[in-house]
């Protein structure tokens, strides 16, 4: 691929197609699947009486301001005694997407949907995940709903997963609904047209607050990593964004986490092997008692994420500046999830950095293969038909995913440099204020705060350290191969 004049967003369309395919990843559906595309005419329906009807429910979903793969839907309900009831509705997908069917095939092969800022490659045909099998608002749709009583210690006590009808009827974005639990916003529209969303909203944010203190309590670790979101206006990049934690966010990611684990023991306790995504003990447990020593900070000899949260909070709350860097360096020591079969009855690897004993990845059917794997491994049981996986298949497919999300990251983080360098395009010689990030064999890198970019710095007499504020010139870009050189100002 040899582009000379890098212009904008076209352009780095091209270059993301390229490193899809560098990275052993289909940009395109194949022929078979889009022939079978054409014969699905409308979304999935099923007579089975166990099927629930719960469409009249208040259900919502809250997702990114422009995602419309919409995977999982949320609703509560108030007990006695402190208990609250929550419902997580997850797309049936595969009601329409057949195991070993052409459409099937192509999701397999790359196992996720790639998130560009320019062009997404999903894992099924927009007609499908952004539509027949996405739950759209003032849509039927169906789904496999996980429901769950969480006590007012904020312990799930009861859970039980069934199929049901669902409608959402609220599409609602993260940050238009933080805003307004936080006060600083109003109740965003599409809320006020179904009577009783105000409240739910109110309602789960107070029940997911208690599960992540009670996660965090229990040693789930918080970091906090550079993904900024580029902005287009056209063709021309205007902005870099860096994306921020809110109570919106955390209210979806803790009902997840708990549907997952929900998830991963139904199938334990049914006597079913799963595919549990993990992150194990870190065996490089010294090397960050080693870093934390370097703050003055003494860790246990023995891996305890309980430890490992506190000397994080510290961290965070002394010197929030660095801390981005200081998260990427202990993510990195920690090691990569992955996913693996688990037998039940058998001690589970877990999620470190989760905190979690039991974890799987469910919720998530149109963006991820593994979840619609669990999906079809979950409707067998509901439904009491063949198990669809061996366990030789399930090891076959954990290895295989593991792998290909490796490569959908690494593509992810490919476009994110080049989007990067393209916004400091034209801006050679310019100075900026920097942070040493990092330190390689390679080379050593800085962290620029405004826009929120690294690069390599190239130039320099002294031997700085990672933490050190400096400022630094910018003196070359490429945006073809995302790289960004700075030198050293005195």
């Amino acid at each position: 691929m040899n582009i000379k004049h890098i212009l904008g967003r076209s352009e780095l369309s091209l270059i993301a197609g390229q490193a899809m395919l560098e990275r052993g990843l289909e940009p395109d559906f194949p022929a078979a699947a889009l022939h079978e595309l054409q014969a699905i005419a409308h979304a999935g329906q099923d007579a089975d009486p166990r099927v629930r009807d719960m469409t009249a429910w208040a259900w919502c979903s809250i997702d990114n301001d422009d995602s419309n793969d919409l995977d999982q839907l949320t609703v509560a309900e108030r007990l006695p005694d402190g208990q609250t009831k929550v419902w997580v509705a997850v797309a049936d997908v595969d009601v329409l997407v057949a195991k070993d069917c052409a459409l099937d095939a192509h999701a397999k092969r790359n196992t996720t949907s790639v998130y560009t800022s320019t062009r997404i490659f999903p894992m099924l045909p927009d007609r499908l995940c952004t539509d027949l099998t996405s739950l759209n608002p003032h849509q039927e749709r169906l789904a496999v709903v996980v429901e769950m009583v969480i006590n007012a210690a904020a312990e799930v006590i009861y859970s039980q997963l069934f199929r049901a009808k669902v409608h959402n009827k609220a599409k609602l974005a993260y940050d238009a609904v933080s805003d307004w639990i936080e006060g600083d916003g109003v109740l965003p529209e599409a809320a006020e047209t179904f009577t009783g969303i105000a409240e739910q909203l109110k309602l789960q944010d107070a029940v997911a607050q208690q599960l992540r203190a009670r996660r965090h309590a229990q040693g789930s670790l918080e970091f906090e990593t550079m993904q900024p979101h580029a902005v287009f206006e056209g063709e021309r990049l205007v902005a870099l964004r860096q994306q921020v934690q809110n109570r919106a966010r955390q209210l979806i990611e803790e009902f997840m986490i708990a549907a997952n684990t929900c998830t991963a023991q139904f199938l334990a306790d049914h006597g079913h092997a799963s595919l549990r995504r993990v992150v194990r003990s870190p065996e490089r447990w010294q090397r960050i008692v080693a870093l934390a020593a370097t703050y003055g900070e003494s860790l246990p000899a023995d891996a305890d994420s309980s430890a490992l949260e506190a000397f994080l909070v510290k961290r965070h709350k002394t010197d929030p500046l660095r801390f981005p860097d200081l998260s990427l360096v202990i993510v990195k020591l920690m090691g990569s999830g992955e996913y693996v079969v688990e037998q039940p009855h058998r001690e589970a690897i877990g999620h470190f950095g989760l905190s979690v004993r039991d974890y799987t990845h469910s919720t998530a059917p149109n963006r991820r293969y593994p979840d619609l794997v669990t999906q079809r491994m979950i409707k067998s049981l509901l439904m009491e038909a063949p198990v669809p996986y061996s366990t030789a298949e399930l090891e076959a497919l954990a290895l295989h995913c593991t792998r290909q999300e490796d490569a959908a990251r690494k593509v992810e983080r490919r476009m994110r440099k080049s989007e990067a360098a393209l916004m400091l395009t034209g801006h050679i010689g310019h100075v900026f204020e920097a942070v040493v990030a990092g330190k390689t064999a390679s080379g050593t890198w800085v962290r620029v705060f405004t826009p929120p970019v690294e690069g390599m710095l190239t130039s320099f007499t002294t031997d700085y350290e990672v933490g050190e504020l400096l400022h630094v010139k910018l003196i070359h870009t490429n945006v073809e191969q995302g790289f960004i050189d700075f030198a050293a100002v005195h």
